[in-house]
């Protein structure tokens, strides 16, 4: 090593990323100075240097194509995020193998809630193992900003869905159901749920609970589990539509369990099931989604707020203010079909699980972290 203090050192190197470059510093570039940054423990480091490695060519993209076989689901997405558009015969096969995918129709109906069209879709998930054959599926949600709340044309809108305002969600996990039976069953314990069945969401829930209930999975799985911020819910119910419902202007009861008794414009009168249906028995939207309407109401992480008057717009959890009360999204099994329209939001004491009947469930998130330079995937 050379004595001259104004050549850099090899033992100056910085691992990008990680500190800001100090002076007379060597920073190790090319595919060696990416695959360094690779090793570093944090997340954002090692996604950030697989934006860098796009720009070596084949090399590159072979580091970014092993970048699939990470343990952290983070980083596996974001190498997903750089190469899903490439049409390079050797990339397609290998995503289903370190980052499966499920097929589903996206329907959407008319006015009267006939279906006018129907298309295939695919989403990316990764399973999580429950113990016991009990899988919790968590569905990759693309970041993007959409417009949170009603207009003032939406038939049957309340004040609290005002006013409407855009936000920008980054990208994160969703449950593919709201929480089942079984699955509340292999992290709590026990079963609360009036209506029973393995495959039934589990409903009779506080937000008390189903906040405990992500304490203990983050706990089993070492990833950070939580309930989704309201912003977060709308986004993913919604999955690019700005209609009432994400089927279109309408629905259903073919396509949503809810009090056909009670229907939502011209549609016509439907079944009453009078409980809850198997998770899945309903199309999902177009995010792989499934009984964001109806179903059972869905505890977010906020707190109470009459309206969006001050309501952040980064997708995250409304957390100023005294209330004690939680938000509840999507309606329910019980309940007419305006109150399970996008935009429809219901509030209750956190502690309390019985109002109203079996009711009350949840579905579950975890986050996707990345950098704000990557914010785009």
């Amino acid at each position: 090593m050379s004595d001259n203090q104004n050549e850099p050192r090899e033992y100056d190197a910085v691992r990008g990323g990680q500190n800001s470059i100090p002076v007379n510093a060597a920073v190790l570039g090319g595919i060696p100075g990416v695959k360094s940054r690779l090793a570093s423990p944090i997340v954002e480091v090692r996604i950030a240097a697989l934006s860098e490695a796009l720009k070596y060519g084949e090399a590159g993209l072979d580091v970014i194509m092993q970048a699939l076989r990470e343990e952290s689901m983070q980083v596996k997405f974001a190498a997903y995020s750089l190469v899903k558009d490439r049409d390079d015969l050797k990339i397609k096969p290998q995503f289903q193998d370190y980052l499966p995918t499920f097929e589903f129709d996206v329907i959407t109906v008319d006015a009267e809630g006939k279906e006018n069209s129907r298309r295939k879709s695919f989403a990316h998930y990764f399973p999580e193992d429950l113990g016991n054959g009990v899988v919790l599926e968590m569905v990759y949600i693309p970041g993007g900003t959409f417009m949170m709340g009603s207009p003032e044309t939406e038939r049957g809108r309340k004040d609290k869905e005002s006013p409407q305002h855009q936000v920008t969600v980054p990208a994160f996990y969703a449950g593919k159901y709201p929480l089942t039976q079984a699955q509340y069953q292999a992290v709590m314990g026990n079963n609360r749920s009036e209506f029973r069945g393995d495959k039934l969401p589990v409903e009779t829930v506080s937000w008390n609970q189903a906040v405990e209930l992500c304490r203990k999975l983050s706990e089993k799985t070492g990833k950070i589990y939580r309930l989704l911020s309201e912003a977060e819910w709308e986004y993913a119910c919604r999955a690019g539509t700005i209609t009432p419902f994400y089927f279109g202007e309408t629905i259903t009861t073919d396509l949503v369990n809810y009090n056909g008794y009670q229907p939502y414009g011209a549609a016509p009168e439907g079944l009453v099931r009078r409980q809850t249906m198997d998770v899945g028995s309903f199309g999902p939207n177009a995010f792989g989604l499934y009984d964001m309407h109806g179903q059972v109401g869905e505890w977010c992480s906020d707190k109470v707020h009459i309206n969006y008057d001050g309501a952040p717009i980064d997708g995250s959890s409304w957390e100023t203010g005294t209330s004690s009360g939680r938000v509840l999204r999507g309606g329910s099994w019980r309940i007419g079909a305006v109150n399970c329209r996008a935009a429809f939001r219901s509030f209750f004491p956190a502690r309390y699980s019985g109002l109203l009947g079996p009711c009350r469930g949840f579905r579950v998130a975890v986050a996707l972290a990345v950098p704000s330079s990557l914010s785009y995937l």
